[in-house]
Parts: structure tokens; C-alpha cells; sequence
């Protein structure tokens, strides 16, 4: 009897690591956390494949390349990202950075492009820790300084991703130094990129579309993956020496409501529709019909990116005028009492539904219009 009784904990202890397991599979790739919503590995992506900030700015911000998901002021529209470069000496920080009203801005995340020697060049992207959790880094797989390119069928080790085994490829330094946004960078003649745009202005090609849940976004960019973790890595430290007295001590900007919005649970119901991934896998095989689907296995590793470049039109664009007054923001500990608790079920195809109050939060050139009620969150205690 008593080897029973003693046989019921281990059992127990069996149920639990087996459920544990079970919700890191489940939850790959997902921290909890604002920063959800926009994924690093695709910005760094789009980075690499830019030839200018301006350009980088504007892939950043066009729906189509679905890579903003960002609706942190809860006006049930995408915010704008800015870019704004900070240089010290050879170190470019370009800080990524959206405003939620008139006075607070919100730092989303920051490039790290420092020149080093022998021509070599590295980058790491650091999400804010508001939004990331602290020391979120993402990189290049490069190899170590002065070890050259290596042979070109060298892969490296793999990881599994969720239901994938990823062969990472490297990127030597050298090659780094070789992008077009950072040749641009190193150019005599650069001019430092400050976004012109900012609360109520905004180019006249941008029109906020709706976010969408969680779930659709991962299950869009999940089938990048092969890609994503290919090509760059976590890592969980610093190479810029002056990060902290340069960047986090005097140019971060943290808005307050974006903090108590992240501590009360606000940010959260964006996980509320998990039915939804199939819908972003949908999207990405309508948009992409030439790539297949990614299935489990091990992938091939994935083509270089080629830099593509933009036609004629992609100039700077002249400030618009606002068409409305800047409306009233809620209160920031919590959202408006207003708003019905749950949300409607939304017709394919899916898009967050939107609420009835009239539409102006931004003064955008061109408002969006939406037929449906989007909900807001119970107030929670989480963050």
C-alpha cells in the first residue's frame, strides 16, 4: 500500500513535465508579450534587403508585406513605425519607434550596425525589453571575425522550430559589410536618416489597415521560418560596448501607457482566436503561390536574400495635412469601459472586427473605413 501511495507523485510529476513539454511545443515562438506582433526575424529580413532607411521605412509600414502588426494605442489600427538613425563614430543605432499620441513615443526596437576591421561589419536588432523582454537580440549567423566565407556546402547545426529542424547558414562579416542599406550607410556622402513623420503626419501612401490576431500573424510568417532561423540567430548579449551609456541611458523612450496597458494584460487578447493560424498560412499561400507550405521534416537550406530595387516613385513623399484634430486618448491604466468584453466572430476573409464609434483616432489623408465592433480586454493583472 505504501508503494502505492508513494507511485501517485511520480505519476503526477510524469502528467505535469508531459504538459509542459506539451505547451513549449505548443507556444514556440510566441513570448507573451506586445513584441509578438511585430517579429525581429522578418525585420531584419526586410533590412537586409533594403537600400536605403527611407526604403527600409516604407517596407516596414506597407500592408503587403505583413510584417507590422503593431496596434499598441488600441484605436484598433496598425501604428506607424518610424526609423531614426543615432550615430556614434562608425556605430550606426537606428531606433525603430512608434508614438502613440501627441507626447509619448514607444521604442520598438533598435539596429546595432557597427564597422569593425578588415572590412567586416556587424548588426544586431535588440526589441525593446518593454515589449521583447530583456536582452531580445537577434543576428546574423555570422562566423567569428577573420574566419572568412566558408565553403559553400558548409551548414551548420540545426534547431527545431515547432514541428521544423532548421539548417542554419552563415554569413560571414565580410558579407554583412556587403548589404546594400549598410554600404549606403558608409557612404561619404549619407546623410543621417531622421523619419519626417510623426504623430498626425504621415506619408500620403500610408492607410492603417487592422491588426490581426496573434495567431494569423504566426501563422503567416511561420512558413518564413526556414528562412528566419536559417539565416539569423538569438543571442543574448551585446557587442557594442557603448550600448548602455550611448542608447539605453539617454536616447531610450518608454511610454508610460504602453507600460500599464503591458502590465494590466490589455495586450492579450490578442492570443484569444488560436483557430486563426490557418487563415495566416491561407494569406501566405495566396501571396506567395510559388513557395510551398512548410511541413515537417528537415528543410533545405534557404536561397540568399537579393536585394530588390524600388521604382522611381519610392522617393520621399511631401508631409500631408492632417484631415481631422487629434482625438482624445483613453485612459492609460486601462481600456475604455465602453467596449463590449467579447469579441465577434469575424466572416472570411478573417479580419479583426471593427468598433461602431466613429473611426478618427488618427488623422490620417486617408481613414479607413470599418464595418465591425473590434472588443476590448477584461483588465487583467498580467504583464
Amino acid at each position: 500500500m505504501k508503494g502505492r501511495w508513494y507511485s501517485i507523485p511520480v505519476v503526477l510529476l510524469l502528467l505535469c513535465a508531459v504538459s509542459a513539454s506539451s505547451q513549449t511545443e505548443s507556444d514556440e515562438g510566441k513570448l507573451g508579450l506586445p513584441g509578438d506582433n511585430l517579429n525581429l526575424f522578418s525585420v531584419m529580413k526586410i533590412f537586409q534587403e533594403s537600400e536605403t532607411l527611407e526604403i527600409f521605412e516604407k517596407k516596414l509600414n506597407e500592408e503587403e508585406n505583413r510584417i507590422n502588426n503593431l496596434d499598441l494605442d488600441g484605436d484598433d489600427k496598425i501604428d506607424y513605425i518610424t526609423v531614426v538613425d543615432e550615430v556614434d563614430g562608425d556605430v550606426h543605432l537606428i531606433i525603430l519607434r512608434v508614438a502613440l499620441n501627441e507626447k509619448e513615443n514607444q521604442d520598438i526596437a533598435v539596429f546595432t550596425v557597427e564597422k569593425i576591421k578588415n572590412g567586416e561589419v556587424q548588426i544586431q536588432l535588440t526589441g525593446d525589453e518593454n515589449l521583447y523582454g530583456k536582452d531580445y537580440i537577434i543576428e546574423p549567423n555570422m562566423t567569428e571575425s577573420g574566419s572568412g566565407r566558408p565553403n559553400p556546402g558548409y551548414t551548420g547545426k540545426t534547431q527545431k522550430i515547432d514541428d521544423k529542424v532548421i539548417v542554419a547558414n552563415t554569413i560571414p562579416r565580410t558579407e554583412i559589410a556587403t548589404w546594400p542599406v549598410v554600404v549606403y550607410m558608409y557612404q561619404p556622402t549619407y546623410v543621417v536618416w531622421r523619419s519626417p513623420w510623426h504623430w498626425g503626419y504621415y506619408p500620403g501612401w500610408w492607410s492603417p489597415w487592422r491588426p490581426w490576431y496573434w495567431h494569423q500573424y504566426y501563422g503567416y510568417h511561420y512558413n518564413w521560418y526556414h528562412h528566419y532561423y536559417g539565416f539569423y540567430r538569438r543571442s543574448y548579449y551585446h557587442h557594442y560596448p557603448h550600448w548602455n551609456g550611448f542608447y539605453y541611458s539617454n536616447r531610450r523612450t518608454v511610454s508610460i501607457t504602453v507600460t500599464n496597458r503591458r502590465r494590466s494584460g490589455y495586450y492579450k487578447t490578442t492570443y484569444s482566436r488560436p483557430e486563426l493560424r490557418r487563415d495566416g498560412m491561407a494569406m501566405y499561400t495566396k501571396q506567395h503561390p510559388e513557395r510551398p507550405v512548410l511541413k515537417p521534416g528537415i528543410n533545405r537550406p534557404a536561397p540568399r536574400p537579393t536585394p530588390t530595387r524600388p521604382g522611381a516613385n519610392n522617393g520621399a513623399i511631401a508631409r500631408p495635412t492632417p484631415s481631422r484634430p487629434s482625438p482624445t486618448r483613453p485612459a492609460p491604466t486601462r481600456p475604455s469601459p465602453e467596449r463590449p468584453v467579447t469579441r465577434p466572430t469575424p466572416q472570411r476573409p478573417v479580419t479583426r472586427p471593427t468598433p461602431q464609434k466613429p473611426p478618427v483616432t488618427r488623422p490620417v489623408t486617408r481613414p479607413a473605413t470599418r464595418p465591425a465592433q473590434r472588443p476590448a480586454p477584461k483588465q487583467g493583472t498580467g504583464g
